[in-house]
């Protein structure tokens, strides 16, 4: 999707609807021109970064008193003249003024056009681009604290860093390919396997620092896991504090997947209740038990619950049966036992390292919840301070890493420089994908398409 720069755009920038301001956003090359001739003062005069209160009118009929704002090229969002109109914020006055500036020789902006061309304008990388719009839909305290790091370019400076490093020798096999003849070696090549080792060490920690990201972007997925009626579905409700899962003595309750969100100390968490793990005959309750095997084998923490009063080493064979089918090993399990206060022989949990709780009750339940803060802060410190969080940015560094051990490889099997340069040239190829510096229409047509209209 290409998308004409020369148009001068305008949009709502602020959500739909009415409220006691609305902010209308303008940008173009005749921004100031359109904007003066349904404004009372002449916008084009007025300096950088000043605001001016007057009225909009449709030729003799006043619309609303409004409060403009003049940003002059290059010193703008997107580095184009912007004037920002702050006007009442009834649905009506909004249309009313967008509707002029259109008679004007405005067009609609399209989802991200703004943002799309402060790309375009140099005025941030891709990667900042993207962090905009999580930042927008940032909902807990840390998510917004990575989406501000990466957009003020934490994470572009860390693939500029490598991708200068990359680029510096890969100039010396290109330069060596010109004198092949000669058979000259420009780059060291103890040095250069020195470099690629560091390099995918690096790219290798950003990758595994996603499924972190992701969780604390997407929130963190806590799975519940257990035998029937160890009280999985009370458990849920004393977090959500609301009656969210059936609760019932009858066991296969809970045939499919019940999960909702809380944010504990700035952290979104996605609590979810799983059906009852035993053997059964039941077609309906076999498909909620395999769904429950599926999300816990995707959760960051497992909650494997289990009745304080059944038979421990029963409890720890349904683990063992349970964890054989888990592919992910860094998944954290907290055992907790529940129901202690119906617990004859409280010694008997000694043995374990276990929570002991009652749902029921509501004892002990604020240590569980510590626990699970405590362990979600560790995975928190032992990841750098740059952390990934998209996708898009993932399955790029993944390429990249690959096409860095296809250089190791080639290095170390003595296949010619034209070859190595080849694989080179990839890991720059993914790295530039990530920044913008390599780009398709299509790509940033998908990615700007998803930002809300006005940004």
């Amino acid at each position: 999707m290409i998308l004409d720069s020369t148009d001068t755009i305008c949009a709502l920038s602020t959500a739909n609807g009415m409220g006691a301001i609305a902010m209308i956003r303008v940008s173009g090359e005749r921004a100031f021109e359109i904007v003066s001739s349904v404004f009372s003062k002449k916008i084009e005069i007025q300096k950088s970064h000043s605001a001016h209160f007057g009225v909009i009118k449709n030729v003799t009929e006043i619309i609303d008193e409004v409060v403009v704002t003049v940003f002059k090229n290059p010193a703008s969002f997107t580095g184009e003249d912007v004037v920002e109109i702050a006007c009442h914020g009834s649905v009506f006055i909004q249309q009313e003024i967008l509707k002029l500036l259109l008679s004007k020789g405005c067009r609609l902006a399209k989802a991200g056009e703004f943002s799309m061309r402060a790309f375009a304008n140099g005025k941030f990388d891709l990667s900042q681009a993207e962090a905009i719009s999580d930042l927008i839909s940032s909902t807990t305290e840390a998510s917004h604290k990575l989406a501000m790091q990466q957009m003020r370019g934490g994470f572009s400076d860390e693939i500029n860093g490598l991708r200068e490093e990359l680029v510096n020798f890969a100039s010396l096999i290109e330069l060596e390919l010109d004198f092949s003849e000669e058979d000259v070696e420009f780059a060291d090549r103890t040095q250069f396997n020195e470099l690629l080792v560091r390099i995918s060490a690096k790219l290798n920690s950003l990758i595994d620092s996603f499924s972190f990201g992701n969780a604390i972007k997407n929130g963190v997925p806590i799975s519940i896991i257990g035998a029937p009626n160890s009280g999985k579905s009370t458990v849920l409700n004393r977090f959500l504090k609301e009656e969210k899962a059936i609760v019932s003595n009858i066991a296969g309750t809970t045939r499919d997947i019940v999960e909702d969100e809380i944010i504990i100390e700035g952290i979104k968490y996605r609590f979810i209740d799983t059906a009852g793990i035993r053997d059964t005959e039941n077609e309906i309750e076999k498909i909620g038990i395999q769904r429950a095997i599926e999300k816990a084998g995707k959760s960051a923490i497992i909650l494997y619950l289990f009745d304080s009063n059944e038979d421990l080493e029963k409890v720890k064979r349904e683990f063992e049966l349970l964890k054989s089918q888990l592919t992910d090993e860094t998944i954290d399990v907290i055992w907790v036992a529940n129901k202690i206060d119906l617990l004859e022989d409280a010694s008997k949990l000694n043995e374990i390292d276990c929570i002991k709780i009652s749902a029921f009750e509501g004892e002990n339940l604020e240590v569980l919840t510590q626990k699970i803060i405590e362990i979600t802060n560790s995975k928190q410190s032992q990841e750098q301070q740059v952390v990934v969080t998209n996708v898009r940015h993932f399955e790029a560094l993944t390429k990249a890493n690959n096409a860095i051990i296809e250089v190791t490889n080639a290095l170390e099997m003595g296949i010619p420089g034209d070859l190595v340069a080849i694989d080179i040239r990839q890991s720059l190829h993914f790295l530039g994908e990530i920044t913008g510096e390599i780009s398709t229409d299509e790509l940033l047509g998908n990615i700007f398409s998803k930002f809300c209209i006005g940004k």
